[in-house]
């Protein structure tokens, strides 16, 4: 374990730290932080519709597919560590030993923050169980009974990333980072997800308007400090911030 700061991001499917922390990602890699992504699953059935509309396609063939992808897109953004539970999606499921298996990598890792889905998605409950399981591992990683003698986690902040329909899912943006200086980063790594480049423009503007927001709550039009992409995140514990 080096000295460097960490952060780790917890993904229900292959392509979701892209499109909704990449530029977090970058930005703190930038800053020197060694940030680990956890993929629970590739997003093989759910999330590849392109992918599949190709004659002869086999589900190995997409996790396949999107394994590249979600490669290149995190040396893209300076990924420290890309780790792929392969668990499945549509539905995502964790066993006992996969949650324990996640404790490990978070003790592993002792990252000064998280982040993960929002709590509610009724459009994709992958997103919000993924969320739930964050959770439950933060908690058992910080149990001094867990494997005794273990370094036990502290208290990171749990940040929750922007969903697809923020008003459907109850999902409340309170921390807003300006992500201008690596947004070449992050479409670089957009444009890693071949399989769902519908997606790419729709998250291009989602970054710009929350520059906007970035403005407004940094000072508003006539002192804010100006954006032109951000990305917004909601907390679950109270925050006691320098930086993310």
């Amino acid at each position: 374990m080096s000295d460097a700061k960490t952060a780790l991001v917890i993904s229900a499917h292959a392509a979701d730290f892209v499109w909704r922390c990449g530029g977090a990602i970058a930005l703190h890699a930038r800053m020197g932080y060694e940030v680990t992504v956890v993929c629970l699953s590739f997003g093989e059935r759910g999330e590849s519709a392109r992918l599949w509309k190709e004659p002869g396609m086999t589900l190995e063939r997409v996790k396949s597919a999107r394994r590249k992808e979600s490669e290149k897109a995190a040396a893209a953004l300076g990924v420290h560590d890309l780790i792929e539970f392969d668990l499945g999606d549509y539905p995502l499921h964790l066993t006992p030993d996969d949650k324990f298996r996640l404790v490990d990598v978070i003790r592993k890792v002792q990252p000064a923050f998280m982040l993960s889905h929002s709590q509610y998605d009724p459009y994709n409950t992958d997103h919000m169980y993924a969320t739930q399981v964050a959770l439950e591992a933060r908690m058992i990683a910080q149990a001094w009974g867990h494997n005794p003698g273990e370094k036990v986690l502290g208290a990171p902040q749990l940040y929750l990333f922007e969903p697809h329909q923020t008003e459907q899912m109850g999902w409340k943006p309170d921390t807003f980072l300006d992500i201008t200086p690596v947004w070449d980063r992050k479409r670089a790594a957009i444009e890693c997800m071949a399989g769902q480049e519908h997606l790419w423009e729709y998250y291009t503007r989602v970054a710009e308007n929350r520059a906007n927001h970035f403005m407004r709550n940094s000072g508003g039009q006539s002192g804010g400090r100006k954006a032109t992409y951000a990305e917004g995140f909601q907390s679950v514990f109270p925050r006691t911030v320098d930086e993310l």
